[in-house]
């Protein structure tokens, strides 16, 4: 950590703090799930009741992640994260007094708001208070720590009563908003707002450089930044009507459809349920101690595999695994409901389940888990990337809930067989998609890629804003030079 980038790496350890704490919540069911079942709780549930608990996070999350572009714009990014803590204590105190389902509907819900507000903003926060040099760095600390507070839940959920572990949900949010007071707002949105004054210096805080000159003229390039993404249109309806963007919207849809319906989050939130019905011999602890140390490992090795390999190949592969995995243990539990191979101790493939699942976990964590929050942010030009983001997260959240509330419904309609059957059909389907749609972007600068997806379109309109863009750049300079 550098003495001219310090206040960057604060911000971001807060920031980070956040994202563990939607970690948390999205990944607190994983454990409790057999405690509802168990009736080790204060507060009895249907199975049904359980599917939605489980499922009610999504709606919140679409709330959440539309949320910030009213508040995040008119207020800033950084009273858009002390607000996301609000959320998460309400909604805490419902989930620990609940005696009636309706109850942890709200509390979950509140969950989701919070969690969709965290990953909206959070983004782009990060982005615009980050050096280029060290970007990626800081992105990879918010990664690790949501990944860590995956793998705190997982570990301890088991060993620890509902109380405490729905108690973490007070104390995180808590945490980091004490952590975000001390942050500074956004130099890009001040700017946008025209304070001037103030974005001078909060950039003073963030780059601990001394040379108000040096200071000056990265303000300059950032005002030249702000002033030409605001000559273009950035609006959803110049996302979904621009024949530009037609392409990237249609890859992007198309990787999150596979990905959820592949049941990446569903096995994620039921693991711990399926785990005791597959009799495989593991306590459901041990299973998620696990669940949990493999997915952080591969979270962390995850970008490096990513940056060596090529997209669309990685995508074609990783969805062939799991295809293959996910094929394996629905025959396991196909075997199991129409032959009845549940004894234990005479079952020589009770392991498969547990292996099957780690394998395609370890395979769509590596694959294309990860790569659709990258591809996204490599094919849609800067001045409709917010928009777009929060417009996957809406489609993402949408998708979650019908992927998270169905697995309950279609385990009952066609057993445990039948779902993970139809997720290696949808990672099959994500495989065919990749190779007939999904153009490579690795190694490629942004520039290139648009030409690629748009061709003429993106040099035409480039041209135009060129034009416009000029005046007020010179304008801009001139009031500068007579600054300094």
């Amino acid at each position: 950590m550098g003495p001219n980038n310090r206040m960057q790496y604060l911000a971001t350890s807060a920031v980070s703090i956040a994202t563990m704490t939607t970690s948390t919540a999205a990944f607190w069911s994983a454990p409790i799930l057999p405690k509802f079942h168990n009736n080790e709780t204060s507060i009895s549930l249907t199975s049904s009741e359980i599917s939605w608990v489980v499922a009610i996070m999504a709606p919140g999350m679409v709330a959440g992640s539309l949320v910030p572009s009213f508040i995040s714009d008119r207020f800033g990014r950084r009273f858009t994260l002390l607000t996301s803590a609000v959320p998460f204590i309400i909604g805490t105190v419902f989930v620990l007094w609940a005696t009636e389902a309706w109850a942890m509907y709200i509390g979950r819900f509140l969950w989701g708001i919070g969690f969709g507000m965290i990953t909206t903003v959070s983004s782009v926060y990060l982005s615009e208070i980050a050096d280029k040099e060290i970007r990626g760095t800081l992105t990879a600390i918010t990664r690790f720590m949501s990944n860590f507070g995956a793998l705190l839940v997982l570990s301890i959920g088991s060993y620890v009563s509902y109380q405490v572990l729905s108690y973490f949900m007070i104390v995180l949010p808590i945490c980091y908003f004490l952590a975000c007071l001390k942050i500074p707002e956004s130099p890009y949105f001040l700017l946008k707002e025209g304070k001037v004054d103030s974005a001078r210096k909060a950039l003073l805080r963030l780059s601990g450089k001394k040379n108000e000159k040096m200071v000056e003229e990265r303000l300059s390039l950032m005002r030249s930044d702000v002033r030409r993404e605001m000559l273009r249109s950035s609006s959803a309806k110049e996302l979904f009507t621009g024949k530009q963007y037609r392409k990237a919207v249609i890859i992007s849809a198309g990787l999150r459809f596979t990905q959820m319906f592949a049941g990446t989050l569903p096995i994620q939130q039921y693991i711990g349920r399926i785990i005791q019905q597959s009799n495989c011999g593991l306590q459901v602890s041990t299973a998620l101690l696990i669940f949990g140390a493999v997915r952080f490992v591969i979270g962390l090795i995850s970008p490096i595999i990513v940056d060596k390999m090529g997209r669309r190949p990685l995508l074609i592969y990783s969805y062939m695994g799991s295809f293959v995995m996910l094929t394996i243990v629905g025959a396991y539990f196909f075997l199991q409901k129409v032959i009845g191979i549940d004894d234990e101790s005479s079952n020589p493939f009770r392991f498969v389940v547990f292996i099957g699942i780690i394998c395609s976990i370890i395979i769509s964590g590596i694959g294309y888990d990860t790569l659709i929050f990258i591809i996204p942010s490599e094919i849609f030009p800067m001045n409709v990337r917010s928009v777009a983001s929060t417009t996957l997260n809406v489609f993402t959240a949408l998708l979650s809930f019908v992927a998270v509330k169905g697995y309950q419904g279609m385990e009952d309609w066609t057993g445990l067989y039948g779902v993970f059957w139809f997720y290696a059909s949808m990672a099959l389907s994500g495989a065919i998609f990749t190779h007939f749609v999904v153009l490579e972007t690795k190694g490629k600068s942004l520039r290139e890629i648009q030409i690629e997806l748009q061709g003429n379109i993106y040099d035409d309109t480039d041209e135009e804003l060129k034009k416009d863009a000029t005046n007020d750049d010179v304008k801009e300079n001139s009031e500068l030079n007579q600054l300094t």
